[in-house]
């Protein structure tokens, strides 16, 4: 049984509460989505697992997951990158936001999410547990692909990705 940290709107905690109940309930708890980069400036991106609970098959950012209790959210960001897509490197925290969002099958995500951004350019070997494909993209053909398809990404990638691109290009600015 996989808990997960209850908080508050400034992402204060306020306790734990079993995964899949916090979903059903509708609860803000804490949450994190990893963007990876290569040195071309390409994100990594992955395709759900087509068993996931909810959002099955869509594509999203290289990996996300909620921290354990006593686990701080860097940690977490970094066991989950390892577990999921089979490699570790440095990550940032970058911002964080609040978003909700009600699946078809009963279940709502309200997550504070932090956002962490890294580089890497090895090769890697992915948890087809969790990850269905994925794929390295320029920023270019990701807001094509974006554009004509949304529906093939999943709700908290459509309002990170946003985010994490004004800061990509404002870190080429600087």
């Amino acid at each position: 049984m996989q808990e997960v940290i209850l908080v508050d709107e400034h992402d204060n905690e306020i306790g734990r509460m079993e995964k899949i109940e916090a979903h059903q309930k509708a609860l803000l708890h804490r949450a994190f989505s990893v963007f990876i980069f290569n040195n071309k400036g390409e994100m990594l991106l992955q395709r759900r697992a087509l068993h996931k609970y909810h959002s099955p098959g869509l594509w999203t950012n290289t990996c996300c997951s909620h921290p354990s209790p006593g686990e701080s959210t860097l940690e977490a960001a970094s066991r989950r990158l390892q577990e999921e897509m089979g490699f570790s490197c440095k990550l940032t925290e970058t911002e964080a936001f609040t978003y909700k969002a009600a699946f078809d099958n009963g279940l709502t995500e309200y997550e504070f999410d932090h956002l962490f951004s890294g580089t890497f350019n090895g090769t890697f070997n992915i948890n087809p547990d969790e990850v269905e494909e994925y794929k390295w993209l320029s920023i270019a053909a990701l807001d094509q692909w974006l554009t004509a398809s949304p529906e093939m990404f999943t709700v908290w990638f459509k309002i990170a990705y946003p985010i994490v691109k004004a800061q990509t290009s404002q870190q080429k600015k600087s």
